[in-house]
């Protein structure tokens, strides 16, 4: 089993191979909008990788990105263990992550409250 430095170093390289391939996916559900992979969790035996994806912009709401993202897992894995020369690829699941949407939130309400005071 790989000691928790080198996995980070999987996780972070096996991120920036994912974010290479995003970009260079023709699907129309992924264009018009900001997809930005925020994080990437790999467990320790190679098995899954959870891609944590925040997408802004799109009025029609994050689930078709998601879904579309989901749906080429199978090619985001082959292509990322083809770049990576590795002989297990993890199987992606792609989630939402509502971080930036939180913080924004959490903002607004202290700015509530810093006018409440004055």
């Amino acid at each position: 089993m790989a000691n928790t430095k080198n996995h980070g170093r999987l996780a972070q390289d096996m991120k920036r191979e994912v974010i290479g391939i995003i970009g260079q996916m023709k699907d129309p559900r992924l264009a018009g909008g900001l997809l930005t992979v925020t994080r990437l969790d790999v467990t320790p035996d190679l098995d899954v990788a959870k891609v944590y994806v925040s997408v802004l912009g799109r009025p029609e709401g994050p689930q078709e990105a998601i879904a579309a993202l989901n749906r080429g897992a199978g090619h985001i894995r082959t292509e990322v263990s083809r770049r990576m020369h590795i002989r297990k690829a993890p199987r992606f699941v792609f989630v939402q992550d509502d971080g930036a949407a939180y913080a924004a939130h959490i903002n607004e309400l202290l700015a509530g409250l810093d006018k409440g005071e004055e």
